[in-house]
């Protein structure tokens, strides 16, 4: 026999972090639903360190916080993400477990995870009025995308050597240092 028929229903915010103090695994809150997170493969988790260590040096310059993984982003009242990366130059919130006004926001690719990183998360990201830049770094090739606001406009960039603009931190990504010890050629 099956399993009884259980009535899905949207949780609120506070739900949502009562929930995930206590969680095991960690989840989104998309839309008032959770979302079970997978976890990332060595060379995902090698780019997230590069990274970490190629922007905390700029955030710590500018006054602004970097956080790596483990800090929520709230995008909404009924969605709050977990980025690969945010820099945060604004005032904390009240609540102590999410950030709301990033200047910039890193998602590393995966296979999993790439439509929804491009699709969902690129217009939730880009309606926040704190965000100057989004950035996509691929796993499975060396590859970096920018999607950084200028005015009204959102601008796209995208680079495969040399280094490219961050947003908010005044200063460049050199390529070379994201991907060190990134062995592209693993299946």
């Amino acid at each position: 026999m099956g399993e009884a028929a259980k009535a899905l229903r949207p949780i609120s915010l506070e739900e949502y972090l009562d929930r995930e103090a206590q969680a095991q695994t960690k989840h989104e809150l998309v839309e008032g639903f959770l979302h079970a997170m997978a976890g990332a493969s060595r060379d995902h988790a090698l780019l997230v360190t590069n990274l970490a260590l190629v922007l905390g040096p700029l955030a710590r310059r500018r006054g602004c916080r970097l956080f790596v993984a483990d800090m929520k982003l709230k995008v909404g009242e009924r969605t709050v993400y977990y980025p690969d990366l945010m820099v945060v130059c604004a005032p904390p919130p009240a609540n102590p477990y999410y950030e709301e006004e990033p200047c910039l926001v890193v998602e590393v690719l995966s296979p999993t995870t790439e439509a929804i990183d491009r699709r969902e998360k690129l217009w939730r990201y880009l309606s926040l009025p704190s965000l100057q830049g989004y950035i996509l770094v691929h796993t499975q090739e060396r590859r970096v995308e920018l999607y950084r606001r200028e005015g009204e406009q959102i601008l796209y960039q995208a680079t495969t050597e040399g280094e490219l603009p961050l947003p908010c931190l005044e200063g460049n990504l050199p390529l070379a240092e994201a991907y060190a010890g990134v062995d592209l050629e693993a299946p």
